[in-house]
Parts: structure tokens; sequence; C-alpha cells
């Protein structure tokens, strides 16, 4: 049941016990919105997602290192739609070097951590505005940006 006093600028959650891994979660673009803002709350945990890619510990994404994690986690597939089984190899490696560019803003061949942060931060706002400020209910899994947006809130409310 949702607060009687909820208005457009109050973000909105609600937790339901994880299964698996997962969770099912209302939230609404607010709650993402507040957690992308508050840096000392979002910059660590882009933080150590960045640590967690860079398999060689040298600072820096290679673009094996940011491909291996986007096809093992089947990026396309579960966020995107995109059946990956269906295209050709080519085709994928096309489509993972665009992602990549997206990162690699200065276009050097290699990630660093604040273009790490700034496409993030992107790709979090423009869930939060895609959105709104109506409440969704949405199956997060447990270590998401998502996932900590709205624990984030809960902490918050507690």
């Amino acid at each position: 049941m949702f607060p009687q006093s909820l208005t457009r600028n109050q973000p909105c959650y609600i937790h339901i016990p994880r299964i698996n891994n997962m969770s099912v979660e209302i939230l609404d673009g607010k709650t993402i919105q507040s957690f992308v803002e508050d840096e000392g709350a979002f910059n660590p945990s882009v933080d150590s997602r960045f640590a967690a890619l860079d398999t060689n510990h040298d600072g820096l994404l290679s673009y094996s290192e940011m491909a291996q994690e986007l096809m093992s986690l089947r990026v396309l597939e579960k966020h995107f739609g995109v059946d990956e089984s269906a295209m050709s190899h080519d085709e994928l490696v096309e489509l993972y070097r665009g992602l990549f560019a997206r990162f690699d803003r200065d276009g050097n061949g290699t990630v660093e951590l604040e273009e790490f942060r700034a496409e993030m931060k992107e790709v979090m706002l423009a869930v939060a505005n895609g959105l709104g400020f109506m409440p969704v209910q949405m199956v997060v899994e447990e270590g998401s940006f998502l996932k900590m947006a709205v624990d984030r809130e809960l902490a918050k409310a507690a």
C-alpha cells in the first residue's frame, strides 16, 4: 500500500523479499535520480563495479574486460531484449564495440574510472527519466545499481 502523503517529488519504493538473488521492487524515477545525485552513495558503488571489471588491476578497462563481462551477463538479452543467439559473431562484436565506445569517451581504447562513472550516471538517469514518477514493479538483481538505489531509500526511511 502506498503512503497517502506520496507526492511527485518523493521517491517511491516498496521492498518485497528476494528469491534466488533477485527481488521484486516497486520504485520510480525519483528513487534512481536521488541515488545518482548522491555522489557519496553512487560513486562508491560505481567504483566497486569498475574494480570488479578491471581484472588485470591496471586502473583501466579494456574492450576485452568489458565485453567479457557484458557477454557473461547476457546484458543484451536481459536488458535490451536482443536475442544474441540469432546474431552473427560479427554483429555481436560490432554491437559490443559500440557499447564500449560509449564508455571510452576520449577514444583512446581504454575506459578510465571517470569515463565509467560519467556513462553509468547517464545510463541511470536515462532509466530514471524513462520510469518517470509513476511507481513500477520491477524484478531487480542483488548488487545491481537499481537494487542499491532501492536499498538506499529503505535505509533513509528507517
